[in-house]
This record gives C-alpha cells, sequence and structure tokens, in this order.
C-alpha cells in the first residue's frame, strides 16, 4: 500500500514536472522522488512494519530509510540518464518509460530489501527477533 502511494506520487509528479512545468528529465525525476520518499516513510513506518525497528529512533530510521531510497533513485537515475543522453531517447514518453518504469522497477528490488534489512529490521509482535526461532505454544 505504501509503496503503491508512493510510486503514485512519485510518478505522477515525474509527468508533471516533467511535462506543463518543463523542467529536464533528471530535476524533474529527482524532485519526485523526494516527494515520494516522505510518503513511502510515513506509509511504511505508521503501516506496513508499524512494529519493527523503534528502538533506533525515529530520527535515525528516517535517514537510514532516505539512504536506502537515494540508493533507490540514482538506479532510477541512471536508467534515465542512459536512456535520455546515452541512448539517444529524448522523448517525454520515453523518460516515463525509462525512469518510471524499467529504473522503478531495479529501484523497487533494491528498496523492498534495503527497507526490510537495514531499516525497519526490529522484532515484529509476532515473529520476534529477526533470527529467533518462534516457540509454538501446545503443539
Amino acid at each position: 500500500m505504501a509503496g503503491g502511494a508512493a510510486y503514485g506520487v512519485d510518478l505522477g509528479l515525474f509527468v508533471w514536472l516533467r511535462g506543463p512545468c518543463g523542467l529536464g528529465p533528471l530535476t524533474a525525476k529527482s524532485l519526485s522522488f523526494l516527494g515520494a520518499c516522505a510518503i513511502a516513510y510515513v506509509g511504511n513506518a505508521l503501516g506496513t512494519y508499524r512494529g519493527r525497528g523503534h528502538g533506533a529512533g525515529r530520527v535515525r530510521q528516517y535517514g537510514l530509510f532516505f539512504a536506502v531510497n537515494v540508493a533507490g533513485a540514482l538506479v532510477q537515475l541512471l536508467c534515465l540518464g542512459l536512456s535520455h543522453y546515452v541512448l539517444g531517447f529524448g522523448s517525454e514518453r520515453a523518460d516515463v518509460v525509462s525512469g518510471a518504469g524499467v529504473g522503478m522497477a531495479l529501484a523497487t528490488l533494491l528498496r523492498f530489501w534495503g527497507t526490510r534489512t537495514l531499516v525497519f529490521n526490529g522484532p515484529s509482535p509476532d515473529r520476534g527477533a529477526p533470527g529467533e526461532r518462534v516457540r509454538v505454544e501446545g503443539g
């Protein structure tokens, strides 16, 4: 849910900034990333991972979350820059496909791994600590 909302913000802002606002592809993608990152953190912290990883404190946790998302954004920017500037696919549609399609798919894999293992890695209420065996009563 949080990822879908963040993707919608990222895509919507990128298309708007790239099209009607007339910004360059890398600037538009960088700005859309900032908006999506904030939405994704709130969604993950209050939703998906609400019972995990609060020991580090919210500021440190957001710093880690932001770093993981910057790494994902760099993957997207690399795909966008390669397509736009190296391969010469300079249309708005090509920018959306490379930045919000291919780049987003690769970045999502990186972000999922990083968010789960580095940011929200504390024990969940129903599972215990990571790697800890959970004992089932009565069976």
